[in-house]
C-alpha cells in the first residue's frame, strides 16, 4: 500500500477557515485531480462535507474517518472509525492519498512515504493547520514554483516531499 498526504498550505500553515479553503488556485484543483483519479481518498468527515456537496469525488474510492459510530455515509462512501481501519480496506497495491483534516494529516506522517504540497506563497488567517513536519524525515525531492496570473491570484509552488 502506497500513502500519499496531499495539501495546500499557506505560508503560515493554515490550511482552512471555517471547514473551508481560503484561496483558489485552478491549477492546484487539477493537480488534485490528476493526482487522486483512480485512487483511494481519506479524509475527516468536516474536510468531506466541505467539498463535493456530500458525495463522493468522481472516479475516485472515498473513505470518510468519523467517531461518529452512526454517521450515515452517502452512497459509494466508506465510514472507517481511525486511520488504520481506513487502510485496513484496501489491499496492497492501492495507492491512497490523505486529504484532511489537520487531525487526520498529522496521523498520516507516520505511515506515509510522500507529501504533496502546494504551497500558497501567502499568509491567511485561519482556524485550521496542518501541522509541522521536520526536514530531519522528510526531503524536498521536487519544487514547481508559478507566479500569480489572471487566474491565480498568489504565487505559488507544488513540491514533493519523500520520507527519508
Amino acid at each position: 500500500m502506497n500513502v500519499s498526504i496531499i495539501v495546500a498550505v499557506a505560508k503560515n500553515n493554515v490550511i482552512g477557515k471555517n471547514n473551508s479553503l481560503i484561496w483558489h488556485l485552478p491549477s492546484d484543483l487539477r493537480f488534485f485531480k490528476a493526482k487522486t483519479t483512480g485512487n483511494v481518498v481519506v479524509m475527516g468527515r468536516k474536510t468531506f462535507e466541505s467539498i463535493g456537496g456530500g458525495k463522493p469525488l468522481p472516479n475516485r474510492t472515498t473513505v470518510i474517518i468519523t467517531r461518529n459510530a452512526h454517521y450515515k455515509a452517502p452512497e459509494g462512501v466508506y465510514i472507517a472509525h481511525s486511520l488504520q481501519e481506513a487502510y485496513s480496506l484496501f489491499s496492497h497495491g492501492t495507492h491512497i492519498f490523505i486529504c484532511g483534516g489537520a487531525q487526520i494529516y498529522k496521523a498520516a506522517f507516520d505511515t506515509a512515504q510522500t507529501i504533496f504540497l502546494t504551497r500558497v506563497h501567502a499568509e491567511f488567517e485561519g482556524d485550521t493547520f496542518f501541522p509541522d513536519f521536520s526536514t530531519k524525515q522528510w526531503k524536498l525531492v521536487s519544487t514547481e514554483y508559478f507566479k500569480k496570473d489572471e487566474k491565480h491570484a498568489y504565487d505559488y509552488s507544488f513540491e514533493q516531499y519523500v520520507k527519508l
